[in-house]
């Protein structure tokens, strides 16, 4: 942020009539903007349903997220899925969201208003990776890690599961993975999770 306001004050210095001030307006803006990016934190959230009206829980919770004060810039593609590591289940719908601001609440937060969300939906957890109405993930929140009883950071299955990564490569191809250090689209190339995972066509 202060090399891009240094650089603003050269350009400054050096204004000459010849230069117009539309043009040095346009650079100033060009500066001012790729520093606020720098400050921007992106977090990526996992959604899927397997139950009811699938789609439109996905939606809903992108709702939630919204009302609940997070700012959700981009969406993956919807991915009907196949169940894994459970019993026999309806198949799932999956997206990725992604989060980005400059005020984004800690990854705590995050994931305390994501949890809010999930029970004003009526998710349950009486059946350890049942069948649910909505499931949202914390996956990824800049390059932080966590490790507590509450949140664990990034996502302790994020790098093994099929249904995440395909679209969390939609929206963020080249983030790196903090702890093993490759990116989203190298942990998809040498995913052994094979799993179905295909574009949802709007059908049952």
């Amino acid at each position: 942020m202060m090399s891009s306001y240094f650089v603003v004050v050269v350009l400054l210095s050096f204004y000459t009539p010849s230069i117009t001030f539309g043009c040095l307006l346009s650079a100033v803006y060009c500066l001012l903007s790729m520093a606020l990016n720098d400050q921007q934190t992106n977090a990526y959230i996992g959604l899927g349903s397997n139950l009811g009206d699938r789609a439109g829980n996905l939606l809903m919770g992108v709702r939630g997220m919204l009302d609940a004060g997070l700012e959700v810039a981009r969406l993956s593609q919807v991915y009907q899925t196949e169940p894994v590591e459970t019993f026999a289940q309806p198949a799932f719908l999956n997206m990725v969201a992604q989060l980005q601001s400059n005020s984004l609440p800690t990854p705590e937060e995050v994931m305390e208003r994501l949890l809010q969300v999930e029970h004003s939906l009526g998710r349950t957890r009486n059946l350890t990776k049942g069948p649910r109405i909505i499931d949202l993930d914390l996956l990824l929140y800049n390059d932080e890690t966590r490790n507590t009883q509450f949140l664990t950071l990034p996502h302790p299955r994020l790098h093994q599961r099929r249904f995440v990564l395909a679209p969390l490569a939609e929206l963020a191809a080249q983030q790196v993975h903090p702890i093993l250090h490759v990116t989203i689209s190298e942990l998809l190339a040498s995913l052994e999770d094979q799993s179905e995972v295909k574009p949802w066509l709007g059908t049952v």
